[in-house]
C-alpha cells in the first residue's frame, strides 16, 4: 500500500486544513531557513562584509533551489540538525566564486532559530485573524443575550442565576487576553545571530579577510575599516532584512523568546479551552442550553450531533501545557550552545503553533454558529423550585431575624422544598407561619413570589457585560 506523505494530519483533526498547519509544515520551515540564509548574505553585503554580487547570487539560489525535505531530514541525522545538509546542498548550486558566502560566519543554530521565529511570525498572522473573528462573534452573542437569564453553576450544581451574555463576555475576555499576549510576543520575536559561541568572532574575521581583497568596494583602501563595528551591527541588519526584532544579545542559551512564545501559545489554547468546556457541558442532551451550529455525526448513532468544535478545542487545551513545559525546561541550557535542550524545542514549538492555530479556527467557527436556547435556560431556572435564589432570601431575612436564624429558617425551607412538591415561596410561607415569635413578619409583605423569581436576581450581570464589551 502506498503510504503517501509521512504526516497528513490523520490523527490531528484539530489542525488539519487550518492555515497554521500549512504555515508550520516542513516546506514552510525549509523556506524560512532559505530566507534566513539569503538575508544573512544581504545583510553582510549591506555592511561591506560580502560582495553585493554574492548577495544577489545567494538570494537567487535560495529562491531557485529545489530540495527534498525527506532527504534533508535523513541527512540531518549525521549532524543532528537540518541546516548542515541544507547549507551543503545550497552551496553546491552556486558558482565557485560565490559559494563561500553561503552561511558565512554563522552556526546552524543561528539559521534554525531564526527560521523558527520567521515561521512563528508567519503562523501567528492567521491565528490572530481567527481570534479576531472569535471575539467579534462572542461580542455579538454577549450583546444579544445581555439579559438572557440562565442558571449559574458552581461545583456542577445550580448556584445563583446569571446571564448568558455575561458568560459570553467572559469567554471574549479570555480571547482578548490571548490575542494581546500573542500580539505582544509576535512583535518581540528576534533574529538569532552569534556565530559558533555567540561572540560574532567569525564575522569580524571574515570582515578583515574581505577588506583585504579590496575589489568589490572602490577606494576601500583609502579609509579606515572597522570590521568589529560592522560585525556588531550585523545582527540588527540581519533582523531588519527579515522583519524580525533585533536581538540584544545572541540567545543560543538565553531562551526567553521561545519560552515566551510557548507560554503565550499554551495560554491561547487554555483560554479557548474555557468556552469549549462550557459548551461541552451546556450542550449535553439533558441540559441542552446551547448547541453547535453544525454538530458532527457518529459512526454508529445516526441521531447524534456531537459538539465537535468544542471537543477539538478541549483536546488542544489539554495537550498544550505539557508542550510548553518542554520549552520552559529547555531554558536550563548549558554552556554557550547546548546539546539536547535546543533540539528538544523544535517539535513542541511546532505542535503548539498548530494547536493554537487549529483551536483558534475552531473557536471562530464555534462562536459564529453557536445556538443559544434561551427558553431551555429559563426552564432550568425553575428546576430547584426557587432554591436558586436562597442567597437573596438570606440577605433579605438576615436584617429582620438575624443571620443565624435566617440561615436556619432557609435551611429548613430548602429541606422541605427538595422533598416535597411545593415551591420555596410556598414552603417558606409555611415555615414562617410555624414560628410564633415571627408573627410580625407578613409573608405577603415580603412578596416571596417576587423574591424567589430567578430572573429578578442577576445582580450586576448586565452592567458587567456592558463593561466587558467596552474593551477592544
Amino acid at each position: 500500500m502506498d503510504t503517501g506523505p509521512l504526516d497528513t494530519g490523520l490523527l490531528a483533526p484539530g489542525r488539519a486544513g487550518c492555515r497554521a498547519e500549512a504555515a508550520t509544515g516542513d516546506t514552510a520551515f525549509l523556506r524560512a531557513m532559505l530566507d534566513a540564509e539569503a538575508a544573512l548574505t544581504r545583510a553582510q553585503a549591506a555592511l561591506g562584509l560580502a560582495p553585493a554580487e554574492a548577495a544577489r547570487a545567494v538570494g537567487a539560489a535560495c529562491d531557485a533551489v529545489r530540495l527534498d525535505t525527506r532527504d534533508l531530514a535523513l541527512r540531518a541525522r549525521d549532524g543532528g540538525n537540518p541546516v548542515i545538509p541544507l547549507v551543503a546542498a545550497l552551496t553546491a548550486t552556486l558558482p565557485p566564486a560565490f559559494a563561500p558566502y553561503v552561511h558565512r560566519g554563522a552556526t546552524s543554530q543561528d539559521i534554525l532559530d531564526t527560521a523558527a521565529m520567521l515561521v512563528a511570525v508567519r503562523t501567528l498572522e492567521p491565528v490572530l485573524a481567527d481570534l479576531d473573528r472569535t471575539e467579534r462573534a462572542l461580542a455579538r452573542l454577549a450583546a444579544e443575550h445581555r439579559d438572557t437569564v440562565m442558571p449559574g453553576r458552581t461545583l456542577t450544581q445550580h448556584a445563583v442565576p446569571t446571564t448568558f451574555g455575561l458568560k459570553a463576555a467572559g469567554w471574549r475576555s479570555l480571547v482578548l487576553d490571548a490575542r494581546d499576549r500573542l500580539r505582544a510576543v509576535r512583535a518581540t520575536l528576534p533574529a538569532q545571530l552569534g556565530g559558533a559561541a555567540g561572540t560574532l568572532a567569525a564575522f569580524e574575521a571574515y570582515g578583515f579577510d574581505e577588506r583585504a581583497l579590496e575589489a568589490f568596494v572602490p577606494g576601500v583602501g583609502e579609509r579606515p575599516w572597522d570590521a568589529a563595528g560592522a560585525a556588531l551591527r550585523l545582527p540588527a541588519a540581519f533582523a531588519g532584512e527579515l522583519g524580525l526584532a533585533e536581538p540584544a544579545l545572541p540567545w543560543h542559551t538565553l531562551r526567553t523568546p521561545v519560552a515566551d512564545l510557548g507560554a503565550a501559545l499554551a495560554f491561547t489554547a487554555g483560554a479557548l479551552g474555557k468556552p469549549a468546556a462550557d459548551v461541552l457541558t451546556l450542550s449535553r442532551t439533558e441540559i441542552g442550553e446551547v448547541s453547535e451550529g453544525a454538530g458532527g455525526g457518529s459512526s454508529a448513532m445516526p441521531h447524534k450531533a456531537n459538539p465537535v468544535r468544542a471537543t477539538l478545542m478541549a483536546a488542544a487545551a489539554r495537550r498544550a501545557p505539557a508542550l510548553a513545559a518542554t520549552l520552559l525546561g529547555s531554558m536550563a541550557a548549558e554552556d554557550e550552545r547546548p546539546a539536547g535542550a535546543w533540539h528538544a524545542e523544535w517539535e513542541p514549538l511546532r505542535d503548539l503553533l498548530r494547536l493554537a492555530g487549529g483551536a483558534a479556527r475552531d473557536a471562530a467557527e464555534l462562536a459564529e454558529g453557536l445556538r443559544v436556547h434561551a427558553v431551555v435556560m429559563r426552564e432550568h431556572l425553575c428546576l430547584t423550585d426557587g432554591l436558586i435564589v436562597s442567597e437573596r432570601l438570606s440577605a433579605v431575612l438576615a436584617p429582620l431575624v438575624g443571620r443565624a436564624r435566617a440561615k436556619a429558617l432557609l435551611t429548613e425551607a430548602a429541606r422541605r422544598t427538595r422533598t416535597g412538591p411545593a415551591t420555596l415561596a410556598a414552603v417558606l410561607t409555611a415555615v414562617l407561619a410555624d414560628e410564633p415569635d415571627l408573627e410580625e413578619l407578613d409573608a405577603e409583605e415580603l412578596d416571596l413570589d417576587e423574591l424567589t423569581d430567578p430572573t429578578r436576581y442577576t445582580g450586576c450581570a448586565g452592567s458587567l457585560t456592558d463593561r466587558a464589551l467596552e474593551r477592544r
